[in-house]
């Protein structure tokens, strides 16, 4: 879980000749311009910080090249590291480890990804785990969703939609161009009637896990907020049901939920 705010942008299409034209042109300014940026670059970090920001500077460029890497060698990695139902790699805004860590927690590397992870391991124990990034682009694979905390009573508000049997926080995907607040109060105006103070939000934190009732391989990522709001709670025609539920009702929500279910207990807000 992260307490760190950041928006993210989808993926814009573009069609193959640009990218074509785009890729040349940025492989000749890096052959060009790189050797020169980055002699400059190790020199103003040496008489700025250091050596301490000359280590900076690499770390910056390592995870740039790891990133490149995710995208370069996708189609081969979702080949040999992972099984079929696997998290995706090849997000143009994430890491190869980060990728690699996913698939640890799913539980869908081969055996030569589990053994590319107990090597990393070797060197840097959890790394993958620890590598996973939750600030990348939304994508395919990873849902981006916003969701709103309401306690009463040490309990949280959750609901049910119609046909289903799986109790979700309530909220829901964001819109394009939309803010959190923006996508909160008009998601949770569409399914309980109310309307929230927005400026009264205060952010959570971040949960992420495997996407409940979607197929294997794909993540939501939810953003947290509590706040308060005007109106009288009322569920819409597609909530079958608004409950207040408690920790020891914590199989009754989904994956990413439960994350949110242990937090709130862990600090003491749920019981």
């Amino acid at each position: 879980m992260i307490l760190k705010k950041q928006q993210n942008q989808v993926n814009k299409k573009s069609s193959p000749f640009i990218g074509l034209l785009l890729f040349i042109v940025s492989v000749a300014l890096l052959i060009l311009t790189g050797p020169l940026g980055f002699l400059y670059g190790i020199l103003h970090s040496l008489f700025t910080k250091g050596f301490r920001g000359i280590g900076e500077y690499l770390l910056k460029i390592a995870v740039s090249i790891d990133q490149l890497g995710n995208v370069l060698m996708q189609h081969l990695l979702n080949v040999l590291w992972i099984k079929k139902e696997g998290y995706k790699f090849g997000n143009r805004d994430e890491t190869i480890s980060s990728a690699l860590g996913r698939n640890k927690k799913l539980g869908t590397l081969t055996r030569f990804g589990i053994l590319i992870d107990k090597i990393l391991d070797k060197i840097d124990p959890n790394h993958s785990l620890n590598s996973i990034d939750y600030y990348i682009e939304p994508t395919q694979e990873i849902l981006d969703v916003v969701a709103w905390i309401h306690l009463e009573e040490n309990s949280i508000l959750c609901t049910r939609s119609l046909e289903k049997d799986t109790y979700y926080i309530p909220g829901g995907k964001r819109e394009a161009g939309e803010t959190d607040p923006q996508t909160l109060y008009r998601e949770i105006k569409e399914e309980l009637q109310i309307s929230l103070d927005i400026s009264s939000l205060k952010f959570i934190g971040i949960f992420e896990a495997e996407a409940h009732g979607f197929q294997p391989g794909v993540f939501v990522r939810m953003r947290c907020y509590m706040g308060s709001y005007s109106g009288e709670l009322c569920p819409d025609s597609e909530i079958a049901e608004m409950v207040l539920l408690n920790y020891s009702d914590r199989n009754m929500v989904s994956e990413v939920d439960k994350l949110v279910f242990d937090f709130l207990n862990k600090k003491g807000y749920l019981i």
